[in-house]
């Protein structure tokens, strides 16, 4: 059979089946096998690095290492200067995957992966896809994300789509008229699987249940629904469960490393332990044990072009206490570091909080379709939210009473109502964002 997905990979000059055969050959190890694994690749890329990497010397100081805790942080502001200060020795954007984050957490950069490393990426996406029956050669994908609008990354992008079998959603106009086009296409197209963004996939889910409508019923051909980027509520995976008539899977991935989590068919979020090392640690840079939430620091153990050693990715989290180094199991994805609000009396809660409170109020009825929180003041939170109709004061009363309640009183907030929200320019829409 002809697999047009693995071939352009290959002709792009990534090794794909030399990394599946690789992945199956990790995958086969037993858990003290795999122990062993992770010991020696973490020793073995942290070595090429302060061999061949100015950049990776001079942050960590010294020329060979005893202690693994003892190794810096890495961070996303040290990472903002050129790539070209950042590459390993042999290394250049001629013969390396270069990408840019999305800037989501407010510290965009550049980075790059060696050819054989990003080869394994694709190699572990497809393995992991795979648990729910989808083969990127032969599966077609309705897909919700983002597309460059400028003439040149825009073909670019369609080029790619059509070499990965997906047809794409632009998700810059989520108005009624533009998801009933997209309803259409799920009459017309056999999709196999759906990927892409949250809060996208979310309000195409809202717009069915508005017209009483199962996906699945007009599109007997799905078989999952995969989203990612943006925070899963539960009441959103219920929703989208009922509305799509298919499962719902959570991914929790990073372009500059790899798919980092991916719920299983056991409904346990996996780490990836194949090409990743995740740990969870405290604010004096100490790892927690299991069970505990911290911040989550990842190295790639493959990586030779750029160095992602103990990398901070920005997020807070709690690996299960069942956790193994072969099975680590993602408990719980709190949020980004920076989506934090402070409050007047100075104490720290997550932007989250406030999105709980206000998301179970106000869409009771189903009128308000999208809305995030912003941290202007101290004690001034703007909600702009998209909406049929204009919150009522009574609606308003509730939401300042369970704030009251749960976080402190005398917190003011501003409410706007608006046609649509501010994405960024990937499509991302950011949930809660502190501007302190």
């Amino acid at each position: 059979m002809f697999r047009i997905f693995d071939l352009s990979l290959l002709l792009n000059g990534f090794p794909i089946q030399k990394a599946k055969k690789e992945l199956r050959e990790i995958l086969a190890l037993s858990e003290q096998e795999h122990d062993i694994f992770i010991e020696n690749k973490k020793q073995e890329i942290v070595t090429f690095h302060l061999e061949n990497n100015s950049f990776y010397q001079e942050l960590v100081g010294i020329k060979t290492f005893k202690n693994w805790n003892d190794l810096p942080i890495l961070n996303k502001k040290n990472l903002q200067k050129p790539l070209l200060e950042r590459f390993s020795k042999g290394y250049s954007s001629k013969n390396s995957y270069i990408n840019k984050t999305s800037g989501s957490s407010g510290e965009p950069f550049v980075f790059a992966k060696d050819k054989y490393s990003h080869a394994l990426t694709w190699a572990s996406n497809i393995y992991r896809f795979s648990w729910y029956g989808i083969d990127f050669n032969t599966s077609f994908q309705a897909r919700f994300y983002g597309i460059p609008l400028d003439f040149l990354g825009n073909k670019k992008e369609r080029v790619k789509d059509f070499l990965s079998n997906r047809y794409r959603f632009s998700i810059f106009d989520l108005s009624d008229r533009a998801l009933e086009v997209m309803l259409k296409e799920f009459e017309k197209k056999k999709f196999d699987y759906i990927n892409g963004y949250t809060s996208s996939i979310v309000l195409f889910a809202k717009f069915l249940e508005k017209k009483n409508i199962i996906l699945s019923v007009i599109c007997p051909t799905l078989k999952v629904c995969i989203v990612t980027s943006e925070m899963l509520f539960e009441e959103d995976k219920i929703l989208l469960e009922k509305q799509f008539g298919i499962p719902i899977v959570n991914e929790y991935g990073a372009s500059e490393l790899d798919l980092i989590a991916f719920q299983n068919t056991e409904q346990q979020w996996q780490v990836n332990a194949e090409t990743l090392f995740v740990e969870i640690i405290d604010e004096n840079d100490q790892t927690v044990p299991y069970g505990v939430s911290g911040r989550i620091v990842i190295t790639s153990l493959f990586n030779k072009a750029h160095p992602f050693i103990r990398y901070d990715i920005g997020d807070i989290g709690i690996l299960d206490e069942k956790s193994t180094l072969q099975k680590p199991i993602l408990k719980k994805l709190l949020g980004r570091t920076n989506d934090f609000a402070v409050l007047p009396s100075g104490k720290k809660t997550p932007g989250l909080t406030f999105y709980y409170i206000t998301k179970s109020i106000i869409e009771d009825d189903g009128n308000v379709k999208e809305f995030v929180i912003k941290q202007t003041k101290l004690d001034l939170f703007e909600i702009e939210y998209v909406s049929e109709k204009e919150l009522n004061l009574e609606q308003i009363n509730k939401i300042k009473q369970a704030i009251d309640l749960y976080l402190e009183p005398d917190l003011k907030f501003k409410f706007t109502r608006k046609r649509t929200l501010d994405r960024s320019n990937r499509g991302k829409l950011k949930q809660f964002k502190s501007l302190l």
